[in-house]
């Protein structure tokens, strides 16, 4: 009988795999987006204090785009990048949550670039 893969469960596995190497300091906080059907978010996190810095998503009032598509990534890259610009975060390390660089969280990583943040 062939079992029915469990993709949340594959999408933590490799989320775990990722955060064993990638982790955010006061110098160089670690930028994690989390990706669903209906929304992106994306938060600047400094794992030494546990402290979210900045945090960006397609609920907030100055993204005009309400859905989790390209477009919508592309405002919450810029959003993300301009308000860490304004916290004097300019290096981040990029955390993609387990989720393949493809699409919505590419086109969110290559705003986030194209604003001024450096990965």
């Amino acid at each position: 009988m062939i079992s029915k893969i469990d993709r949340k469960a594959e999408r933590v596995r490799r989320h775990k795999r990722v955060r064993n190497k990638v982790s955010g300091t006061a110098d160089c906080p670690r930028l994690a987006v989390c990706r669903t059907n209906k929304n992106i978010i994306a938060q600047i996190i400094d794992d030494e204090n546990g402290k979210t810095l900045v945090y960006v998503s397609t609920l907030d009032k100055e993204i005009k785009t309400k859905k989790a598509n390209k477009e919508a990534a592309k405002e919450v890259g810029t959003a993300v990048a301009k308000k860490a610009l304004e916290e004097n975060i300019e290096a981040v390390v990029f955390d993609r949550g387990g989720f393949i660089y493809h699409g919505v969280v590419k086109e969110l990583a290559e705003a986030a670039r194209e604003a001024g943040l450096k990965f």
